[in-house]
């Protein structure tokens, strides 16, 4: 894949077949963003976004090679269902029935099982008005698939705003109950893809509260205040001043626990800026969470779009969505969704730029 940026005309998105990667559209509006949008895995795999000088680049993660993205790559950009995060023991209930899911090698359900929506070919058709355009994909999930309960019918939009907003929407219904919880995997460096390590971001999360794990990332016990602790980002903070704080470990892999809105109302979930070349994304959702994920875990072993190896700490993900693990904790908001009822979540990404 080229990394340098396409030329936007502002007309409605280009299709092109990709190999390993289904379709390829492209669209966007000139002298904003351009996002590229591939249908195998619903998957963000670029998005040009200007500088303070208003130089475009790619700010989103992606392998050079697409078909990484059925191995090592699986999540890059992805749509992630039909259970973003976890869910411990791939094992829940819905009324009187106890259903099993398909796992991971460590034994819990991680994004939707082993053949979770990343790994689908979703179909897709071309959105355009003067203020926004992209793509909407569709899929359909069958009943019983990684263990999930019902038919599944979902549509995710994503659109590029004139304004210089990405947002994703989704929707889903059902015939039978289940449990739904989508989200984007897209891990960005504001700085531009394959510069180096996102420790020179900054970081603010719009979170009193968040969800201690354990050892294998599942939630260990009830919300805790982040004041006093390393998961205090309710003002900007400097990542590499973040993660060396006690209590992270070298990273960050948890959720945390937004204020509460009404329903179908965007918050602020978190913004994520770049001193260096004044790049600013405000991440608002109608989420109740955000999972802040900062790669910690990259060892290289994926070479991106530019030919660079990702290396702990490439890029960061925030990942709006509901709480790992919830259809076990009573208490966490509900994942379920019912026959007559429609699933609706929101995300939009608002790019600026500072002096």
């Amino acid at each position: 894949m080229n990394p340098s940026s396409p030329t936007s005309t502002g007309g409605p998105p280009v299709r092109e077949l990709c190999p390993d990667a289904g379709e390829r559209w492209t669209f966007g509006f000139p002298g904003g963003l351009t996002a590229e949008v591939h249908t195998r895995g619903a998957r963000l795999h670029a998005l040009w976004v200007p500088d303070r000088h208003g130089t475009p680049a790619d700010v989103v993660l992606s392998p050079r090679d697409p078909a990484l993205t059925a191995t090592t790559a699986r999540y890059f950009g992805s749509t992630v269902g039909r259970y973003a995060n976890r869910i411990a023991h791939g094992r829940f209930s819905l009324g009187t029935e106890t259903y099993r899911l398909t796992t991971q090698e460590d034994g819990h359900s991680l994004h939707g099982g082993t053949d979770g929506f990343d790994t689908r070919l979703w179909e897709a058709e071309s959105v355009h008005t003067p203020e926004w355009t992209g793509v909407l994909l569709h899929l359909r999930s069958p009943d019983g698939d990684q263990g999930f309960p019902g038919n599944l019918d979902v549509t995710v939009s994503c659109l590029v705003g004139r304004e210089d907003e990405l947002a994703f929407s989704y929707a889903a219904v059902t015939d039978a109950p289940t449990l739904v919880n989508l989200t984007n995997h897209a891990y960005f460096n504001l700085e531009g893809e394959g510069s180096g390590d996102i420790l020179g971001h900054e970081l603010a999360v719009d979170a009193s509260h968040y969800t201690p794990v354990d050892a294998d990332l599942i939630p260990s016990g009830d919300h805790l205040p982040v004041a006093g602790t390393a998961f205090d980002l309710r003002r900007p903070l400097g990542i590499a001043e973040a993660l060396a704080r006690p209590g992270t470990d070298g990273g960050y892999d948890h959720n945390f626990v937004l204020s509460p809105r009404a329903d179908g109302v965007l918050r602020r979930a978190a913004v994520l800026h770049a001193p260096a070349t004044g790049r600013r994304m405000e991440v608002l959702t109608t989420e109740p969470g955000v999972q802040v994920y900062s790669a910690g875990q990259f060892d290289g072993t994926v070479l991106g779009k530019s030919g660079t190896p990702y290396r702990a700490g490439a890029g960061i993900a925030l990942e709006t969505q509901h709480f790992p693990d919830s259809p076990n904790r009573p208490d966490d908001p509900s994942t379920v969704l019912l026959p007559g009822d429609e699933y609706r979540s929101r995300t939009v990404l608002r790019f600026r730029t500072s002096a």
